[in-house]
């Protein structure tokens, strides 16, 4: 449901297109990027006020935005096909597609994005041979979107710029500097969300008669699926970002991983020994000494024992899209739903409660003791007793 039109005269952003009281510029922050992204939006979703491709555009500088249903003819788009030094990627799922967040297309390449629903998506790529040809990047969402305010038709569907900012945070190396796309997108979302419970109580705060409207539910398949719930928690050796210009062969790696099986308490902890120079802030950012840490198993050794503990049919939580992304770029198996308890535990109570500490004292939760070594065992515990939170909210009725 988008907002209905503005009365004229409103004032209107004209960067953005958004009303001004929900606009997000200030959220925007520009990112250059070595990746050239090529945005090709169906005309009927260039009106949609709740749309991210033109977010997407504002975010990345370097990138196109192009709007149009026939793409055999087009010249913007043959010129951005035709770079050598760039080659071209279609972001789609398919036959033969490549899982570009656990192996990434090397080097700068042109990654060509169709944004609208996924009817006009298909529609688009079947239609047009220029697009069907490309080699295929894709990926499984390591979360289910936060895009609330618009209902996908799956789970593991995902926005525009939320695609964006998994992709090129694997293409680039670098996940946590595209985190800032979501930014934007989450002023959006919340903002949209405000204005629906405004109108809900009229333009001038007389409640209607209608009663209020539930607060969000916590999907019902946590609580009926809650014997497969495995809380995860990843820790990583990672350079601060002023160090990565001059370190770029030192991305963030895996180098301990933690998960508990909420229904039975099985536990999993496993040190990775780093395989590149460990950064000076690593051991007490982790909690583990450096002796610890150098003399953790191999990193496949761990993948393996990982392999070994989870099955397919689990459900991955973490809190956050990092940890979760750290182990599948590491080679872990992840399995295909995965929940962050950060958004759901933020839509139940319709509201920001911090950090994962912050969130387990403002709910008055018993997270117990650390399950499994330094700050990643007592997040660990502070995770399993926020998800338990979240499967019990999913049994019980709406609140209202």
């Amino acid at each position: 449901m988008s907002i209905p039109p503005e009365p004229a005269g409103r004032p209107t952003c004209e960067r953005c297109r958004r009303p001004a009281k929900v606009c997000y510029c200030r959220f925007v922050e520009p990112i250059e990027t070595r990746t050239r992204v090529v945005i090709l939006q169906h005309p009927r979703e260039r009106d949609m006020a709740i749309g991210t491709a033109r977010m997407a555009s504002l975010c990345l500088p370097g990138s196109e935005l192009h709007v149009g249903v026939d793409w055999g003819a087009s010249p913007d788009l043959a010129r951005a096909l035709s770079d050598p030094d760039r080659p071209a990627y279609l972001l789609y799922p398919g036959e033969g597609a490549r899982d570009v967040l656990t192996d990434p297309p090397k080097g700068a390449v042109t990654l060509v994005v169709v944004d609208g629903t996924w009817w006009q998506a298909r529609k688009l790529v079947r239609t047009n041979p220029v697009l069907a040809a490309l080699p295929r990047v894709a990926f499984s969402a390591p979360e289910p979107s936060e895009y609330r305010i618009r209902k996908e038709p799956d789970l593991a569907y995902v926005s525009t710029i939320e695609a964006l900012a998994y992709v090129l945070g694997a293409i680039e190396g670098d996940p946590a500097r595209f985190e800032a796309l979501r930014r934007p997108f989450r002023a959006m979302v919340d903002a949209q969300i405000a204005y629906r419970e405004t109108e809900n109580h009229g333009r001038h705060g007389r409640h209607r008669k209608n009663p209020r409207t539930p607060s969000p539910r916590v999907p019902a398949f946590v609580a009926e699926r809650a014997a497969d719930l495995v809380c995860v928690v990843a820790e990583a050796n990672a350079w601060p970002i002023g160090a990565r210009d001059r370190l770029p062969e030192c991305p963030d790696e895996l180098v301990q991983l933690l998960g508990v099986r909420l229904a039975s308490g099985d536990r999993f902890d496993a040190v990775a020994a780093p395989r590149g120079e460990l950064s000076p802030t690593t051991p007490s950012h982790v909690e583990l000494g450096r002796d610890e840490l150098a003399a953790g198993a191999p990193l496949d050794e761990v993948i393996d024992r990982w392999s070994a503990f989870v099955r397919p049919t689990d459900i991955l939580c973490g809190w956050g899209p990092y940890g979760i992304g750290l182990l599948a770029r590491s080679g872990g198996l992840v399995p295909s739903i995965r929940l962050d308890a950060r958004v759901l535990v933020r839509d139940l109570e319709r509201r920001k409660l911090g950090s994962l500490a912050e969130t387990v004292a403002a709910l008055e939760l018993a997270a117990g003791p650390a399950v499994g070594r330094g700050r990643g065992g007592r997040r660990l515990a502070e995770l399993a007793a926020v998800t338990s939170h979240l499967v019990a909210a999913a049994g019980a009725p709406p609140r209202r």
